[in-house]
């Protein structure tokens, strides 16, 4: 079994869980979860049974504590976790329209996990090969993107598998939009990519499958291009196909993403070297469409709570899932080493 760590953000969403009338007042009643993307990919990780460690850094304050505690009893690896002295934790409140679906609004200006600095990163976090995993909010500031500029060449150093998961966040960027090149740059750096298809659209800059060819020029072996409950298509040097999600009631989709990313990966830590060894799982179409239904239904069971940690589903949730959508879990538990 492989390691996945996870690098970036840990924060607060504050989710609207109610509205109290309060004449001449509406007033928003707002309930704390932990949070941040990463983070959702570690614990996701962890609660399939994976090994999950998450690196980052909160502030020394309640909400700090919180996430702390709350990765710790989701059984993920906090020995990289920092807490910052002075600088605080992040918040993102998050509102849901009628269909679950998301807006955010973050508090993080000059929080503990944009002050992460290339000092804190050592060679124990790639000891034995791990998966890396990071998002696009380390990319926001010029320091904080150097800094990840160094995580990802560290994990190269170890032969890491790198994972970016691109999930933007315009609205955490000082010009109001995030910037393409520095996306772009740990794009092509990076071997596994999830897009979502808004995403794709803003990165490949009006020329998809020109992009998506470049980008399988570089050092990516495979890409994840998502759209909700929509067709979920992928491509890598030598396939490319698309599968449908499986169709849920959906309350919240704050963790779809992350449980789908945390997912796939937990399937790739588990299994056998000869896999990954000279990209044989990304050229053989009908064993890669397995570990990503799985995913699939890792995503979709997800969003039919609210939250994320406590909304991200174990393996037994997500075999009962499968088996529920009448799909075959003998392919899977072919592929997967055991994990009880």
């Amino acid at each position: 079994m492989k390691s996945v760590i996870c690098f970036g953000e840990a924060l607060i969403d504050f989710l609207l869980f109610n509205q109290m009338d309060q004449a001449p007042l509406t007033l928003n009643e707002f309930r704390q979860y932990p949070g941040g993307a990463p983070a959702n990919a570690a614990v996701a990780v962890a609660k399939l049974g994976g090994h999950a460690c998450f690196a980052g850094q909160v502030g020394d304050d309640p909400f700090g504590h919180f996430l702390a505690d709350a990765l710790a009893r989701y059984h993920v690896d906090v020995r990289f976790l920092s807490k910052h002295p002075t600088a605080k934790t992040a918040l993102a409140f998050v509102m849901l329209d009628e269909t679950g679906d998301r807006s955010f609004s973050f508090h993080r200006d000059n929080t503990a996990d944009i002050l992460f600095e290339k000092s804190q990163v050592s060679d124990e976090w790639f000891e034995n090969s791990p998966i890396l995993h990071f998002c696009s909010n380390t990319l926001t500031d010029t320091a904080i993107a150097e800094c990840t500029q160094h995580v990802v060449e560290k994990a190269k150093q170890h032969n890491a598998l790198i994972s970016f998961d691109v999930n933007l966040r315009h609205n955490l960027w000082a010009e109001g939009e995030a910037n393409v090149a520095r996306v772009n740059n740990l794009v092509e750096q990076s071997h596994l990519i999830k897009f979502s298809k808004e995403e794709l659209d803003y990165l490949a800059e009006g020329d998809n499958p020109a992009y998506l060819k470049a980008c399988l020029e570089k050092d990516c072996k495979l890409i994840l291009v998502t759209d909700g409950p929509n067709t979920l298509r992928y491509y890598t040097r030598s396939v490319s196909g698309e599968l449908s999600p499986p169709k849920v009631s959906v309350a919240d989709t704050t963790a779809g993403g992350d449980a789908f990313i945390g997912g796939f990966l937990f399937a790739l830590s588990q299994l056998d070297d000869e896999y990954l060894v000279d990209d044989q799982l990304f050229e053989a179409s009908s064993k890669l469409e397995t570990l990503l239904n799985f995913a699939a239904h890792c995503g979709a069971c997800a969003v039919t709570k609210p939250g994320a940690f406590p909304a991200l589903p174990d393996k037994n949730t997500t075999l009962q899932s499968l088996e529920q959508h009448g799909q075959a879990i003998a392919p899977l538990n072919e592929l997967l080493r055991s994990t009880s």
